[in-house]
Order: C-alpha cells, then sequence, then structure tokens
C-alpha cells in the first residue's frame, strides 16, 4: 500500500491546496510534499537491493480487457520515485514568492498544480500495467500545461500549446503500440496489460519493430531528442524556473525511463534492430544540443538546450547495450536531475535580482554576490562533467561503452565534452566576471532561505561524486536483468 500512499498523498494535496484560503494554501502545499518525501523514504527503507521488483500491488481493473491497478518498483523506478520527491518540496520552496509575481495565477494555483504532476509522476514511475502506465502518462499533460501557461513570462501561452501539441502527438502514436500489445497478448491466449506476462511473450520480429517505433517515438518527444525537440527550449525560457525544473529534470525523464522499461524491457529485438539509427540520433542530439547553446543570449533558453544535449548522453548509453552504458544511463538521470535543478534555481534568483535574462546585460555578478556566483559555478561545472562532481561518473560510464560500441562513437562523445567546457565556462565568464553593469544597482547576494534550498542539491553533486556506490547499488541488479532480458552478458556481449 506504500505506493498508493506515495501517490495520493500529492494528488489530495493538490485538491486541498486548491480550496484553502491562499494565505495558508503555500504552507498547506509544502506540508503534503513533505510527506510526500518522507512517504517516498519510508518506501526506499522497504526495498531490498537486488530483490526485483517490489512493493507490489495488483488488482483488477478492468477485467475484460486484462487491465490492472498494478505498481511496483525496482532499482530503476525506486531512483525515480526519490528523484521526483526530494525535488518537488525544492521547488516549492523556490517558487515561494514567485508565483505572485504580477501576471501569474497565484502561489495556490502554482502549488495546487505542483502537487498534480507530482502524484502524475510517481504514478508513471511505479505502474506497472501498461494502459495504467498510458493513462498517467498522458495525465501529467494537465497539470504541466497549466504551469506552464499559467506562470512565467511574456508568450508563455503559445510555449504551453507548443508543448502541449508535440506530447499529445507522441501520447497518440503510442496509444497505437498499447493497442498493439493488448491484441498480441490476446493471440497469445489471455489478453493482459501486465508488464510481467507481456514480457513473457514471445513476439515476431516484425511486430515488435511496429511497436517498438510507437513507443519510441513517443519517449523522444518526451525526453526529449533530435528532431523532436523543438518544444524544449521555447518552454524553459517561457516558464518559470520551477517549473523548468519539474519539466526537466522529472517529466522528461519518463522519455528515458520507457525506453528501458518498454524498449528494451518488451521489445529486445527490435531495440538492437534500431540500435543503429538511435545512436545516430542520440550523437546528434549531443552535439547539435551543445552547439546550438553556445549561441544563445537567454540563460534559461540555454540551460534548456543543454539539457537536449545531456539526453542525448543518456540514450546513448542505454542503446550500445553494455553494463557500463546502462549503468551510467540511468546514474546520469538522477545527476542530470540534480544538476540541471541547481542551474534553472540559481538563474532563476539572478533574474529576480538583474530583472533580465540576457547575457549580454549582465556582468560582474560574483563581485557583489560571490555565494550566487559560487552556485552558478559548481551547477556549470557539473554540466561540464568536472570530475568529483556526480555527473563526470555518469559521464565516462557512457563514453567508455560508446568506445566499447564502436570508435567513431566514443569520438563524438568526447567531443560533446569539449563543447560542454565551452559553454559552461563561457556562460559563467558572460553573467558573473567582468565590469559591474552600468548605471545599476549591485546584485544582492542569496539570502539564506536561499542558500538552504540550494545546498542540498550542492551537497548531492559533491556526495555523489566522490561517492557514487549508494546509486550503482541500486542501479546494478536492474542493469544486469536488463541487459540478461536483451540476452546481453554483463560484459556487454552476448550471453
Amino acid at each position: 500500500m506504500i505506493l498508493t500512499v506515495l501517490i495520493l498523498l500529492p494528488l489530495v494535496g493538490a485538491l486541498v491546496t486548491a480550496f484553502v484560503p491562499a494565505a495558508l494554501a503555500r504552507l498547506v502545499g509544502l506540508g503534503f510534499a513533505a510527506a510526500t518525501l518522507v512517504a517516498g523514504i519510508v518506501a526506499a527503507t522497504q526495498y531490498t537491493v537486488g530483490g526485483g521488483m517490489q512493493l507490489t500491488e495488483t488488482r483488477t481493473w478492468i477485467e475484460s480487457l486484462g487491465v490492472h491497478y498494478a505498481l511496483g518498483v525496482d532499482g530503476l523506478g525506486l531512483l525515480m520515485v526519490l528523484l521526483t520527491v526530494v525535488l518537488v518540496p525544492i521547488v516549492l520552496l523556490a517558487g515561494w514568492h514567485e508565483s505572485d509575481a504580477p501576471g501569474n495565477n497565484g502561489a495556490k494555483s502554482f502549488f495546487a498544480w505542483t502537487l498534480a504532476l507530482e502524484a502524475m509522476s510517481l504514478a508513471v514511475f511505479t505502474a506497472t500495467d501498461v494502459l495504467l502506465f498510458y493513462v498517467v502518462f498522458e495525465a501529467t499533460l494537465i497539470p504541466a500545461y497549466f504551469l506552464i501557461g499559467g506562470f512565467g513570462r511574456a508568450g508563455r501561452g503559445r510555449a504551453a500549446t507548443k508543448f502541449l501539441i508535440y506530447q499529445l502527438a507522441g501520447g497518440l502514436i503510442m496509444l497505437a503500440s498499447v493497442i498493439g500489445l493488448y491484441v498480441v497478448s490476446a493471440d497469445a491466449g489471455s489478453p493482459s496489460f501486465l508488464i510481467s506476462d507481456l514480457a513473457a511473450i514471445d513476439i515476431d520480429e516484425t511486430t515488435q519493430r511496429w511497436l517498438f517505433v510507437g513507443f519510441f517515438v513517443a519517449f523522444a518527444i518526451k525526453a526529449p531528442m533530435f528532431p523532436v525537440h523543438t518544444w524544449l527550449a521555447d518552454t524553459t525560457e517561457k516558464a518559470t524556473t520551477g517549473t523548468s525544473v519539474l519539466l526537466v529534470c522529472i517529466l522528461d525523464k519518463i522519455g528515458t525511463f520507457g525506453m528501458l522499461r518498454f524498449c528494451l524491457g518488451l521489445l529486445p529485438d527490435a531495440s538492437q534492430w534500431a540500435t543503429p539509427v538511435v545512436v545516430v540520433l542520440a550523437l546528434v542530439s549531443i552535439i547539435y544540443g551543445a552547439l546550438v547553446a553556445i549561441g544563445q543570449d537567454d540563460i534559461l533558453r540555454l540551460i534548456g538546450l543543454t539539457s537536449l544535449s545531456h539526453f542525448g548522453f543518456i540514450v546513448l548509453g542505454i542503446f550500445v547495450f553494455s553494463s557500463n552504458g546502462s549503468t551510467g544511463a540511468i546514474l546520469y538521470m538522477v545527476n542530470h536531475g540534480i544538476a540541471t535543478a541547481l542551474m534553472f534555481l540559481v538563474a532563476g534568483f539572478l533574474i529576480h535580482r538583474t530583472g533580465t535574462a540576457s547575457i549580454r546585460e549582465m556582468g560582474g555578478v560574483e563581485k557583489a554576490a560571490p555565494v550566487l556566483a559560487g552556485f552558478f559555478l559548481v551547477g556549470g561545472l557539473a554540466a561540464a562533467g568536472l570530475p568529483g562532481l556526480s555527473p563526470f561518473v555518469s559521464e565516462m560510464l557512457v563514453i567508455i561503452a560508446a568506445f566499447d560500441h564502436h570508435w567513431l562513437v566514443g569520438s563524438v562523445a568526447v567531443l560533446a565534452i569539449v563543447l560542454a567546457a565551452f559553454y559552461a565556462l563561457w556562460m559563467y565568464q558572460r553573467t558573473m566576471t567582468g565590469p559591474d553593469r552600468v548605471g545599476m544597482a549591485p546584485v544582492a547576494d542569496l539570502d539564506r532561505r536561499e542558500v538552504g534550498i540550494l545546498a542540498p542539491l550542492l551537497l548531492a553533486l559533491v556526495l555523489f561524486g566522490f561517492y557514487p556506490m549508494p546509486l550503482l547499488d541500486v542501479i546494478n541488479p536492474f542493469v544486469h536483468d536488463s541487459l540478461a532480458s536483451v540476452g546481453i552478458g554483463q560484459e556487454g556481449g552476448p550471453q
């Protein structure tokens, strides 16, 4: 029942927050987010490392169609659940005043929609029935749309509509594959949407390929990947930084989560068949995202485009089919969430102080606000894969796997590290160093509340940079089982 409680807490919290007086909305919303965090920690303590799918709940939902209310977590799902329950309270604290800015819909609405998005995301990461997964996968779009369209800068309505169109298109394509899985299971003798039942069916190669295309396109849009990524930069530019954290650091992880859970888990032969194309798309995403980020003047748009490059790394790690690659990809999912959340939130604090998101209008910040500049520098160096910070470990694992796959693939991936160092350091140089802004008051440094919000993210970057074993201990058993289902041994070769 712990997983059901985990989903219901933020869902009930969203409803309560929406109806309490505005003066209490922040405290009520934060209280429910904190309770969800505690429930997530409790679930983690009940999880046995290496025990496969655990904390399972299965109840018949629509018997004639083989649909179940089925929940469970393995190593992959547990890490995504923990990432979600940790980031949401941080986002609410960071957006404590931002949501009340002129033109926004108010704190009550922001806190309620954020909790609703948390509930739907947790349901996605714990669903073990394909149709249930699809329903909550689509349901995440409702709070996400209102968070983008209701808060942020001018033009956010158009960005929200573009986001919705892309995501709905991907969902409709995936629906065809979901229906295809039902037909496959019915032909096998007993219709079922349970992932465990579907994994036991021997699906012919041609059918696998068609089903794979439907799932992969939807997940590539969600991730996002080139060339279906264009909604990403517009969204991060126009939305609030808190909303961008929710979208890029939590919601977009559903894309790579789905590739691991459905593409590799249910359609292993088709996944290997598609590997050459997917690897090329991943490499294009890595290089293109980094190159385009370099040329941006809007700091939020720049950070959003760096995620296009980082998600390319994650997808590359998944589809090179090796232990190092899969481990690095999952570790990257966690580390990217932490590092990018830090970048977005510091950028939000900076924009609030300077009144602009334009990099060319900033400068000299580190003299007046050294603590803010320090957090910003650490976030940028983490994005560039600096040794000692957690993204470095995951990045190196993916690059090693890329070289094992083919020397050319590895060489292109290494080039992206050089580009990442360039855009990260150049962004810092243009915003934080140089002369003070002419005619403008000095930028105030971070206060205690803001430092307290960012400190857990900084601590996690350093801790997992030097000691990633707590994460690897959870990831490795899942990777072993995942590769075994595809017929790949731990060393990356066929079994």
